[in-house]
């Protein structure tokens, strides 16, 4: 028995550049998408001292107390209302209860 002789050409120099191409193409995508970038503090809200921002955020907790906690007009001519958190649940669960 005679073995079978291969019949494979060469692969041509500009395929093996084309695949190199793509790959390089691959990676730079990888790269840009995925990797994180370096970047300076955030200095958006002027806030850059762990004090500063736990002042901040005690403001905004009491500022969210305030408003969770008590009534307000929204708009007094469409009748619109700032109501407790609590009084909003009962509310809404007396609606639901009554369209059963």
């Amino acid at each position: 028995m005679s073995e079978p002789t291969s019949t494979a050409k060469p692969a041509s120099v500009l395929s093996v550049v084309g695949i190199l191409a793509c790959f390089a193409l691959f990676l730079l995508l990888v790269y840009i998408a995925y990797l994180p970038r370096q970047s300076g503090p955030y200095v958006g809200d002027g806030i850059r001292t762990p004090e500063e921002r736990l002042i901040k955020l005690a403001e905004m907790r009491a500022n969210e107390q305030k408003h969770g906690h008590s009534y307000a007009w929204i708009d007094q001519s469409a009748g619109l209302v700032q109501l407790p958190i609590d009084r909003a649940m009962e509310l809404t669960v007396q609606r639901y209860q009554a369209q059963r």
